[in-house]
This record gives structure tokens, C-alpha cells and sequence, in this order.
């Protein structure tokens, strides 16, 4: 199934025709998911085919007092948000029958998919993924918004050209509001934390225990708890057992550690936000990023200064320090001749850094031949 296939619900699968609603300004053509409430398509803008969209379509009809409320929610959520990895609402559209979203169109599938694809992924890709849905969860964060339903069917990669994955349907966020949520059970039962079974009063962090299943899913290939029945799973989800995690493949003590302290049953013994963004496995400060190459030329400009006026220790420092977020600048990159460009003057910088650590050795040495005299 294409990119948008999990921005409808998975539950009670409606009966749509198959022939996509009219629209003034798109045309609508394959069907990429469907879901209780909801159809989304791909679609062209009319008058400019490089316009590729997806558009969740609506029926009005099919809409309950609860399915309008999700829905209103998603729309107000989704127009304050503005992040390069969560799907952006370009608009919104209704007619008689129909409200239409207006998506941005991931042509690289959902995360889910490309898990089956590979059966499992490894660590360094994992990783990656990772550092990007952090980002889009500190945005979300930093506006008191949680989402609820994380799951690798909502997270999309942007093309197959451009893996960058992006956050999408909102259709279970709320805004926190500095209180903690206690509403009816939310979220996809797979991947949703101990306290939503068991208790009617959770918070935020169960996105942080559903962060840490599909990080388990991405490397070992299927969910911790992967049950046959929803009372096999519920079974397993409040079980007092600690969670095991399987010995192949082997995976790094960094990242045996996040995923251990995501998965905690006891929400008061879970890693918080703050800990997760600085985790060494996440590591937000030299995750690749827009701001990745602006860090770097702020602190290999500082570099050079104290290089020319000889202060080198410090100077080499700065200059491993700028290789930091040089290199995520590599990596963020999307245009080859700036790409090239950068690892050019990394590579300069690489050289001019291991030149240094001889003169400080020879420094060193003649000091240390004075002192011997």
C-alpha cells in the first residue's frame, strides 16, 4: 500500500466507492487507505500535474458526534503545525457530501511497510528514523501537544529518493494543556502504554512507550508484545514480568538501554522527554538537521580564529567539536553540489585537525626536552 495509506483509522473498515469524490480544483485518482470514516487518494492539482498531493476525503454522513470531534481536532492540530517531519495540511475543502483534507503526499510508503520489506532494519537506518521522529516529537512537545497514536502506519518516508520520515494523522492528538489526559481508550492497542489499558489517567509519555515499540519492531521485526488476540495481548501488556528483548540480532548497549527505559510498564520509571532528546542513541544536539550546518560554521569559524592566533589545543578542539555537526550537515543535505562542498571543507578541516594534534606533539615533546635538561 502507497505513502497514505494509515491517515484513516485501520477499525471497522466503511464500504466507499471506489470511484473518488469530484473536486473543483483535483483530480482525484488511486486509492491509497481507507478506514472507518475516511478515504485518502492521491491527486493532482488541476492545470499542474507536479502538484501531487493526497487528500483524505470525508463523508459527512459517515460522521458520529465523536468522529466530528477527532476530525475538528485533527484540522485545528495539523494547521498550527510546521515541521520538515510531520505531514503538512496544505488545506481544507468541503463540499455538500464531503470534507477534504489537503495533504502532503509521501510517495515512499509508511514505516510499516518498508519494516515488512526488509523483515527488520538495521541499527545505523533505525537510528536515523529515529532522530527524525524525536525532532517532530520535541516540536509537537514544545507546543503541548501529544499524539496518541504513534505507530509505524503513521509514520511516512517522503520519497524513495528522500528518507526522511514525517509524522502523520493526528486524528487522536489533543493539546495537553498542561494537564494530564483522561479520556476514553485512544490509539492502536499494540502500541499504546500499560496505563491506557489499565487506568482511565495517563499523560504525554505514552508516546514515549510507543516510540519505544516500534523502535523494537524496527530492529527485531515484529512488536514486544505481537499477540494473536487482543486478550493475548492485553494479557501481555500487564503482565508484572520485566520485558526481555530478544538476543538476535545483537544491537549496541546505547541502544539496549533507550529501549529499556522506553519500555517501562510503570510510567514514573520511564525515561522522560527531556532524557530521551539527549539520550546518546538520540542525541538531538548532533542529530542531522537544518540547523546542523549553521552550528558548524559557527564553531570551525571560532577554530580558525584560534588557530591563526596559535592557540592550538583549544583550537582542536573546536575544530572535533565542528566535525560534530558537519557531518549531520553531510547527511541533511539534499542538493549533491552542496553536499560536495561540504565534505570538501570537512575533509580540509579533517587534515588541518590532524596536523594540529602533530604540532602539539612536538610542542609537547620540546617542552617535556627542556624540562629533562
Amino acid at each position: 500500500m502507497a505513502g497514505h495509506a494509515e491517515h484513516v483509522r485501520n477499525t471497522d473498515v466503511a464500504k466507499f466507492s471506489y470511484v473518488p469524490p469530484k473536486m473543483k480544483n483535483f483530480v482525484l485518482t488511486e486509492k491509497l487507505g481507507q478506514g472507518s470514516y475516511a478515504t485518502v487518494y492521491k491527486a493532482f492539482r488541476k492545470g499542474n500535474l507536479r502538484d501531487v498531493v493526497a487528500i483524505k476525503c470525508i463523508k459527512k454522513s459517515s460522521l458520529s458526534k465523536k468522529s466530528t470531534e477527532n476530525l475538528v481536532r485533527e484540522i485545528e492540530i495539523l494547521k498550527s503545525l510546521n515541521h520538515e517531519h510531520i505531514v503538512k495540511l496544505k488545506d481544507f475543502e468541503w463540499d455538500n457530501e464531503h470534507i477534504f483534507l489537503i495533504l502532503e503526499y509521501c510517495s515512499g510508503g509508511d514505516l510499516s511497510s518498508y519494516i515488512k520489506k526488509y523483515k527488520r532494519l538495521p541499527e545505523h537506518t533505525t537510528r536515523k528514523f529515529l532522530r527524525q521522529l524525536a525532532l517532530a516529537l520535541r516540536y509537537i512537545r514544545e507546543k503541548n501537544i501529544s499524539h496518541m497514536d504513534l505507530k509505524p502506519h503513521n509514520l511516512f518516508i517522503e520519497s524513495k529518493n528522500n528518507f526522511s520520515l514525517k509524522v502523520g494523522d493526528f486524528g487522536f492528538a489533543q493539546y495537553l494543556l498542561g494537564k494530564e489526559g483522561h479520556d476514553n481508550l485512544r490509539g492502536s492497542p499494540l502500541y499504546m502504554a500499560v496505563e491506557m489499558f489499565c487506568s482511565d489517567y495517563y499523560d504525554a509519555s505514552v508516546d514515549l512507550w510507543s516510540t519505544g515499540v516500534i523502535l523494537h519492531e524496527a530492529l527485531f521485526g515484529y512488536a514486544p508484545f505481537a499477540s494473536k488476540t487482543f486478550d493475548e495481548l492485553e494479557m501481555k501488556i500487564k503482565s508484572k514480568e520485566p520485558i526481555t528483548l530478544p538476543k538476535h540480532p545483537i544491537i549496541s548497549s546505547k541502544c539496549k538501554d533507550l529501549i529499556e527505559k522506553l519500555l517501562q510498564r510503570d510510567p514514573k520509571k520511564r525515561i522522560t522527554f527531556e532524557e530521551f532528546f539527549s539520550h546518546p542513541f538520540v542525541d538531538l544536539n548532533t542529530a542531522p538537521s537544518q540547523e546542523s550546518l549553521v552550528k558548524a560554521v559557527k564553531i570551525v569559524t571560532e577554530a580558525v580564529k584560534l588557530d591563526s592566533e596559535k592557540d592550538y589545543k583549544n583550537a582542536l578542539k573546536l575544530y572535533c567539536s565542528a566535525l560534530e555537526h558537519f557531518l549531520p550537515a553531510i547527511d541533511y543535505e539534499r542538493d549533491t553540489e552542496k553536499k560536495l562542498v561540504i565534505r570538501e571543507k570537512v575533509l580540509q578541516y579533517i587534515e588541518r585537525a590532524e596536523k594540529l594534534k602533530l604540532t602539539i606533539k612536538e610542542i609537547e615533546k620540546k617542552k617535556f626536552n627542556k624540562l629533562k635538561i
